[in-house]
C-alpha cells in the first residue's frame, strides 16, 4: 500500500493497478502496529523543521508492528563522499535520462535518478523569479532578508535549507526533438508560459543527522545506517 501527498502521482499508481491513496506523512490513516515494513523515500527532507522531521519518523514507526522494519532515504548534504561524486553531480544536463525523468514524472525511476534537473539557464531564471531581480546570479548563497537560497542544479550544496528549482518542460515537440529546445529567450513571458519554474523546499541532511533523529526515539533500534548515491539512509526496527 502506497501513499503520497500528490493526487496526480497517486492517480498514476491507480492507473497501474497499484494500491495507493492521498495523505500527509505526519498523519497516515492506517492502524497503529499494522505494518510489517515501511519505506519513506525522498519525503522527510521536504519538512522544514527538525520537530516536523522527527514527527514524520515517529509516525512511520507508529505504523510498524513490534519487530517491524522501516527504510528511510533523505537527500545528503555531502554529494561527494569518500572521494566519490554522486550520480547527481555527474549527471549531464539534457541527457536522455533527464528527458525521461521529466516525461514520466519520476514514475518507475531508480531512486538515485529521482533528483530535480535544470540547466544553469533555468536556475538563473528561477533565481530572478524568486528575488524579482534580473541582476541575481544562479549560485546558491545566503540572502540578507531571510529568503532561502536557490540551488544551482547538479552542483554541490552550500546550505542545508534551500529551494531547488524544478523546471517543468513545456510546449509541443516534433518526433525526435528534445524538450530542451529553446523556443524563446530565457525569462521571457513566452518562455515562462511554456516552461514554468517551481521551487521545492529541501533540508539536505548532514552525515549522522538522520541516524541521530532515529536513535532519539525510545522504541527504535537502528539496524543499519549508510550512504547511497547522494542519500543518507537508515534501516530501523521497532522494539
Amino acid at each position: 500500500v502506497g501513499c503520497d501527498r500528490s493526487k496526480n502521482l497517486v492517480d498514476i499508481c491507480g492507473e497501474k493497478n497499484f494500491q495507493a491513496f492521498v495523505c500527509d506523512a505526519l498523519s497516515v490513516p492506517i492502524r497503529s502496529g499494522s505494518c510489517d515494513a515501511c519505506i519513506s523515500i525522498a519525503v522527510i527532507h521536504h519538512f522544514s523543521t527538525a520537530e516536523r522531521r522527527l514527527a514524520t519518523i515517529r509516525e512511520l514507526v507508529r505504523l510498524l508492528r513490534p519487530g517491524g522494519t522501516a527504510l528511510i532515504y533523505v537527500w545528503a548534504m555531502e554529494q561527494e563522499y569518500k572521494n566519490q561524486k554522486s550520480k547527481y553531480l555527474k549527471e549531464k544536463n539534457g541527457s536522455k535520462d533527464t528527458v525521461e525523468e521529466i516525461n514520466t514524472g519520476m514514475a518507475q525511476r531508480p531512486l538515485s535518478d529521482q533528483m530535480p534537473d535544470s540547466s544553469s539557464q533555468d536556475s538563473a531564471c528561477s533565481d530572478r523569479l524568486l528575488h524579482d531581480s534580473k541582476d541575481e546570479g544562479c549560485d546558491a548563497k545566503p540572502v540578507a532578508d531571510s529568503r532561502l537560497p536557490v540551488h544551482t542544479n547538479r552542483t554541490s550544496f552550500h546550505s542545508q535549507d534551500l529551494l531547488v528549482p524544478w523546471h517543468l518542460k513545456g510546449g509541443t515537440k516534433k518526433k525526435g526533438e528534445g524538450v530542451d529546445t529553446v523556443l524563446f529567450p530565457a525569462g521571457s513571458k513566452e518562455s515562462q508560459e511554456l516552461s514554468p519554474v517551481f521551487h521545492r523546499y529541501y533540508h539536505v541532511f548532514c552525515e549522522g543527522e538522520l541516524e541521530a533523529a532515529c536513535r532519539s526515539l525510545d522504541c527504535v533500534r537502528v539496524q543499519k545506517s549508510y550512504y547511497d548515491q547522494g542519500n543518507w539512509c537508515v534501516v530501523l526496527e521497532k522494539l
